[in-house]
């Protein structure tokens, strides 16, 4: 099955970018984090980037929960 980039729904912050691409990328998601700050440093483009993934990413699917 082919990875999907969905945005986090439980390791969110603000929309959960940061959160679903480290999902992706199996990697820390302080580490994605402290790197969207730093491109905010860094000009506008890192702003824009978020705010675009935000809106245009879909939220990761709910596990429905079994009751019993």
């Amino acid at each position: 099955m082919a990875k999907k980039l969905y945005r986090s729904r439980t390791d969110r912050k603000i929309w959960g970018v940061c959160g679903g691409l480290a999902k992706y990328f199996d990697i820390d998601p302080t580490i994605v984090r402290i790197v969207a700050v730093a491109s905010l440093f860094c000009g506008t483009l890192g702003f824009w980037i978020y705010i675009i993934m935000a809106i245009i990413v879909p939220v990761e699917p709910e596990v429905p929960t079994k009751l019993t």
